[in-house]
């Protein structure tokens, strides 16, 4: 229901911006953006507790914006718009003594765990930019500025499977994790969390022909997806995507 209804308000958006561009403030130029979201939700360097990626997994990553342009001298201008994005992974890794909190037969247990973990996590955003833009030539634009973004729906959730945790130390009770439903232990840390996200965002525009284009661009996150007082995971975790799509100039 929630997606429904931001895509409803991304249509009337869009089209508000084209029935009524002539009567908006000159020197304006209006561009609709359709993209593919690749990357991941990533610690900052890999830590020693993540021995190897085993699997990784790309969600529906579409995007989906309109922006609005102004030139402010030949070259240089500002840019920024309302982005709908989805940023979603899946990734099976390798950990040892990877602290966690987990549930296995309706047990919640804490501890240190070692073995094979599949984690899912996946977000649909509301994205304002605000970038300066720099016109290389008639044709190419490059853009860089922060970002905010609002969560909208939002998961991290998974499980473990062939491993052991040991409970609440490294060398406490060890209890053994297997492959079936039943025998492996979850967890879901979506209620941890943030609704609101910052970033950085560069990138460039090349115009094709008269109305339609490509792009590319690289959002890097500077706050991570879940609340500074959640300690359960030990790394921060940032989202980290790059974007390839298409653009049509509607003014």
């Amino acid at each position: 229901m929630m997606r429904k209804t931001i895509m409803t308000a991304m249509l009337l958006f869009a089209m508000a911006m084209t029935a009524g561009a002539e009567s908006i403030l000159d020197g304006w130029e209006y561009t609709a953006r359709l993209g593919y979201n690749i990357g991941g939700t990533t610690p900052i360097g890999m830590p020693a507790t993540i021995r190897s990626l085993n699997k990784y997994k790309l969600k529906a990553n579409f995007a989906l914006g309109i922006d609005a342009h102004r030139h402010l001298t030949s070259q240089w201008g500002v840019l920024t718009g309302l982005h709908l994005e989805s940023k979603g992974m899946e990734v099976d890794a390798t950990v040892k003594n990877y602290h966690i909190t987990m549930t296995k037969g309706g047990d919640e247990m804490e501890g240190y765990y070692t073995g094979s973990l599949v984690t899912e996590c996946e977000e649909w955003v509301l994205t304002l930019p605000v970038m300066a833009t720099f016109n290389v030539s008639n044709k190419v634009m490059l853009k860089c500025g922060p970002y905010v973004s609002y969560v909208a729906t939002k998961t991290f959730k998974g499980y473990v499977y062939d491993g052991y945790l040991r409970r609440m130390l490294p060398i406490g009770e060890k209890i053994e994790m297997g492959n079936t439903d039943e025998s492996r232990g979850t967890f879901d840390f979506s209620d941890k969390m943030r609704r609101l996200q910052v970033g950085m965002d560069i990138g460039a525009d090349w115009q094709i022909g008269h109305r339609w284009g490509a792009y590319a661009d690289l959002q890097w996150g500077l706050n991570g997806i879940h609340h500074s007082s959640f300690k359960t995971i030990e790394q921060t975790l940032y989202p980290i995507y790059g974007t390839l799509g298409v653009i049509y100039k509607l003014k």
